[in-house]
């Protein structure tokens, strides 16, 4: 919880990055900047970024379920909560474990990275909560905190910096993590300062993952067996101070979230079309929903908003 709560707090003391742009529609403060004319085809005319609920602590990880509502974690609170169309908001799972990163696997069922309890968690249908990961060769992870869920059926996640708030650090790296559908775990990367945000091409022979404090994208072609090789710089980003969660759209166009400013969004090249910037500093992440994944929804330090565009999001 701490590691995630430092930076999300510190964002709130930076100032926001001043870009001259064209304002292409705004609501309480947020905007739709276009750097590129490309991305007039992502963000339609008159788009406004809605304010769905707030008055949360920290929240993070928001994933549609396809039964039609939004979860998403509320780090300090020690919840996850389910938002539904009709504006409600209630309590889906407490203790949380302070979870952080949110996916559903090909069953539907939820994964959770834990922070506070240093795991990787799966709750079942009927709500039972179960350990898919919580050590590597013997030793307690730092703390995971993305992930995300290959067609395969592995899942894929990072850790926060390691050398934060652990009061019994038992692995001397931030890693990337693969865990097999026959539950075997692998170390993937160590050479990240911080580890963040991670998502895959729509093809999934691209994994791209934030490495947070140098305001990094990072791209890894996909091996055959999970691996990663090739690893690249994507993108490195103008606003904020780091790089967090990520999404890509079917068209393999990257969103990400960027500390106080709001959503910065790359083609597949790695170039920079506009950014989505938020009403509210300390913005999280990001998650596609509704029924034709047009949605993206935005959690921000203590609040959740939804932008529709044009291009449905890869899911």
């Amino acid at each position: 919880m701490h590691r995630f709560v430092i930076p999300c707090l510190g964002a709130l003391l930076v100032a926001l990055f001043a870009v001259t742009s064209q304002e292409v529609g705004a609501q309480a403060g947020g905007s739709v900047i276009t750097l590129d004319p490309a991305f007039q085809r992502i963000a339609p005319a008159g788009a406004t970024i809605e304010k769905l609920a707030g008055h949360f602590q920290l929240i993070e990880g928001p994933i549609w379920d396809p039964a039609g509502f939004l979860l998403f974690s509320d780090i300090p609170a020690n919840v996850i909560k389910k938002w539904t169309p009709d504006g409600k908001v209630t309590t889906f799972r407490k203790p949380s474990g302070n979870s952080a990163g949110l996916t559903l696997d090909r069953q539907g069922r939820l994964i959770a990275c834990e922070v506070g309890t240093r795991r990787v968690s799966r709750t079942e249908k009927d709500g039972t909560v179960v350990t898919l990961a919580d050590r590597y060769n013997g030793k307690r992870l730092n703390g995971p905190d993305d992930v995300v869920v290959r067609s395969d059926g592995s899942i894929y996640f990072t850790e926060q910096s390691a050398d934060t708030g652990i009061e019994v650090q038992e692995l001397p790296f931030s890693g990337v993590f693969r865990l097999s559908p026959d539950g075997k775990l692998t170390l993937l990367a160590d050479d990240f300062e911080s580890p963040n945000g991670l998502a895959f091409s729509p093809d999934e022979k691209t994994l791209y993952i934030a490495n947070s404090y140098r305001r990094q994208i990072r791209a890894f072609d996909v091996s055959a067996d999970g691996t990663l090789a090739n690893g690249r710089v994507f993108a490195t980003l103008i606003a904020g101070p780091y790089s967090d969660g990520m999404k890509l759209d079917v068209e393999g166009n990257l969103y990400c979230a960027v500390g106080p400013d709001g959503v910065e969004v790359f083609d597949p090249s790695g170039k920079r079309l506009g950014m989505i910037k938020q009403p509210e500093p300390g913005v999280t992440n990001v998650g596609w929903g509704d029924a034709d994944g047009k949605a993206l929804y935005i959690t921000a330090l203590t609040s959740l908003y939804r932008i529709r565009l044009n291009i449905p999001g890869n899911r």
